[in-house]
């Protein structure tokens, strides 16, 4: 049986996830060719200072945005300045919230404009991915079993799980024990999961190398291949009857997450 701290824990995370959830259409919304990052910053302050929430990154030391922003080679935690949307670029949006006292956590990896088929397969993939990630996300099960799920679906449709960065816990803080890797790790299967735990679920992949290197800003990851990246991202409850998207949108569901 759950406390009653982790009834309020899930109870504010479930309106903080669907908090977030908007905030991240909008963002998808804004996704176009010419928009600067500068811009997608804008409006993800703007549509978490509406919905009475604040950013969850700046809790992060040394870091003061809402979002982190990517294209193409970029994987993750790219600063959102000084980069422009160009007519076919893949773009991962990642984003929390901090809401009555407790974070969620969020990304989407999205085309700008027309790409060919084979990017929106590449697309698919990272979808499908998170969705099989997802469903192991059940009390007994371990991390290692989630984690497993997500390298399957990447690799057999050919790409490759980047291995140095991870998923995690979340709650109090925006990153906690467990982490979660995006593919099947030996030392993850100690790491059981529990009833009512609150898991960010992000299978990061590569369509070539998945090794990544920091870039001169001291916070972007990019593939040393240059080849495309993507990042899907729920935050998810672990429930005996089945895994709970906290940050779920029904508005998404033909092309997001």
């Amino acid at each position: 049986m759950l406390k009653q701290s982790d009834n309020e824990r899930i109870s504010a995370m479930r309106e903080g996830g669907k908090i977030l959830a908007r905030v991240r259409e909008e963002i998808v919304r804004t996704i176009q060719p010419g928009v600067s990052f500068e811009e997608l910053e804008q409006t993800a302050q703007l549509w978490l200072k509406k919905l009475r929430a604040e950013p969850s990154f700046p809790t992060v030391e040394g870091y003061q945005w809402a979002t982190c922003i990517t294209k193409n080679e970029g994987c993750c935690h790219g600063i959102p300045k000084n980069g422009v949307v160009n007519n076919g670029d893949i773009m991962t949006i990642d984003t929390g919230a901090l809401y009555k006292g407790y974070h969620t956590d969020t990304s989407i990896t999205v085309c700008a404009g027309t790409c060919t088929k084979e990017v929106l397969r590449f697309l698919e993939v990272g979808r499908q991915a998170l969705k099989a990630a997802i469903a192991r996300v059940l009390p007994g099960n371990t991390i290692y079993v989630v984690s497993q799920a997500m390298q399957d679906v990447i690799e057999k449709a050919g790409y490759r799980s980047v291995y140095q960065l991870t998923g995690h816990g979340i709650g109090k803080t925006l990153h906690m024990l467990p982490n979660i890797p995006c593919y099947a790790d030996e030392r993850s299967k100690k790491d059981i999961i529990q009833e009512g735990q609150t898991l960010a679920i992000e299978p990061m992949y590569a369509w070539g190398n998945p090794t990544l290197a920091l870039g001169k800003d001291g916070w972007t990851y990019e593939t040393v291949d240059k080849s495309l990246t993507g990042m899907f991202e729920h935050t998810v409850v672990a429930w005996n009857d089945g895994p709970e998207v906290l940050t779920d949108s029904p508005l998404e569901k033909g092309q997001g997450i």
